[in-house]
């Protein structure tokens, strides 16, 4: 007896599996939403963040442009004005609502957003059934990819929008906090040497991990956890964002026009600090990775410790000693725990850890051609990269070459630090 799937066998199998994914992600970004309401759901509280309403439509603009636009026979648009409200950055799509008036989208109403995700969601489910292709299924995985970064910028956003509340709401009940002591912080030697970085090989990526290329490092030491707020209050209260030489030019003069004096989400009432997650406004553990700074703040924390950010290379190389494993989204923490372990910890999840890298294009890269060239390519200008992923990361979305970015001054992402120092 032939135990061995024929061809059309394994495209049946591919086919079940690529479908099962995508109901998967499609469902998980809904279910985000759910402890919200319909108020929630529109509202943008700054430029930077977009209402989780429209996170629910752009990714299904997503899979209507890029998907069934181009595979479904006879395709008709769900509604013809959602191709221009719900384009985020696309010009090769065409024109675009702007950004920072996504909050003033009343119309369509959520309901009609669900509408909308249904039906799409139907239709693609009907392409994967029908057309295995490679080009199909290399779009889907991208789409699903793509969503899952939305979930957490639905995550973000929520939480930027619900701190600006007086009523310090919370998104949901965390669970309650061990209030355990953090490890003792080592600096764990690394040996150096021609090392490679890069997407593997036959693995999923994005344009901007590739080509797998050979960098030359040195000798370094990384510390064996993420910085607490303990560590980062000893900072504040040394009154180093009064401290210009610790700052970077342009990070000074951000500081000093915004007057900032602590992280984002911290808040101090009578010589007692707090900071606002998740589950509302809570007693600052002191114990837990300091979150939400800037690299401008990473940077000089790093100076005042007499240290500096680790290199995207560095990053890259140490983590892939490491297991994939640690406090992501599914964990349901949503916020970042306390390292009590020994040895290289919190390389993944919890916080994604700035470098010292500005986002550049590797050695021969090429955006693809088209619209979906411009998912990553046109961005690799004043933005530094962030490795490791954080809590509101979904874990099957996380390898040890995943590049984010974001600009010097971004505070609302789950953002932490790790520090680095040359080996003497």
């Amino acid at each position: 007896m032939n135990t061995h799937p024929t061809p059309l066998e394994s495209a049946a199998a591919e086919s079940d599996e690529l479908a099962g994914a995508y109901a998967q992600v499609r469902a998980r970004t809904v279910e985000l939403i759910a402890p919200l309401s319909n108020e929630d759901c529109c509202v943008q509280s700054m430029p930077d963040a977009s209402p989780a309403k429209w996170h629910l439509a752009h990714t299904t603009w997503f899979f209507e442009t890029f998907v069934l636009e181009r595979f479904e026979a006879d395709f008709k648009p769900f509604d013809a004005a959602y191709r221009v409200l719900f384009n985020s950055y696309y010009n090769g799509v065409g024109d675009k609502h702007p950004r920072a008036q996504r909050g003033l989208l009343t119309r369509p109403p959520l309901s009609e957003v669900r509408r909308y995700r249904a039906q799409v969601d139907a239709r693609v489910l009907n392409l994967i059934r029908q057309q295995n292709t490679i080009a199909l299924q290399s779009l889907v995985i991208l789409g699903l990819n793509h969503e899952e970064q939305h979930q957490e910028l639905i995550v973000t956003d929520i939480k930027h929008l619900l701190s600006a509340n007086p009523l310090q709401p919370a998104y949901i009940d965390l669970p309650d906090a061990r209030f355990v002591r953090a490890s003792d912080p080592q600096w764990i030697a690394q040996e150096g040497g021609i090392v490679a970085i890069g997407a593997e090989p036959d693995m999923f990526c994005f344009d901007n991990e590739l080509p797998r290329h050979e960098v030359l490092l040195r000798p370094w030491q990384l510390a064996s956890r993420l910085v607490t707020n303990a560590e980062y209050l000893d900072f504040v209260e040394s009154d180093c964002y009064r401290d210009a030489s610790l700052w970077l030019s342009e990070g000074w003069e951000w500081i000093r026009a915004n007057a900032i004096s602590h992280p984002i989400y911290w808040t101090e009432r009578d010589g007692v600090w707090g900071e606002f997650t998740l589950g509302g406004l809570l007693p600052l553990d002191p114990e837990a990775p300091v979150a939400h700074v800037s690299y401008f703040e990473a940077d000089a924390f790093a100076r005042w410790s007499d240290a500096r950010l680790p290199t995207e290379a560095e990053w890259e190389n140490a983590a892939r000693a490491c297991r994939i494993d640690g406090n992501f989204a599914e964990s349901g923490h949503w916020h970042p725990q306390v390292s009590h372990r020994g040895g290289l910890t919190q390389m993944f999840g919890d916080l994604w850890e700035w470098t010292s890298s500005s986002y550049s294009p590797y050695p021969g890269y090429r955006p693809a051609a088209g619209a979906i060239g411009e998912y990553n390519g046109k961005f690799m200008v004043n933005q530094y990269v962030l490795r490791g992923g954080s809590c509101a990361t979904p874990r099957d979305h996380m390898r040890a070459s995943y590049r984010n970015f974001f600009p010097a001054t971004t505070r609302w992402q789950f953002s932490g630090i790790r520090l680095a120092k040359d080996s003497d």
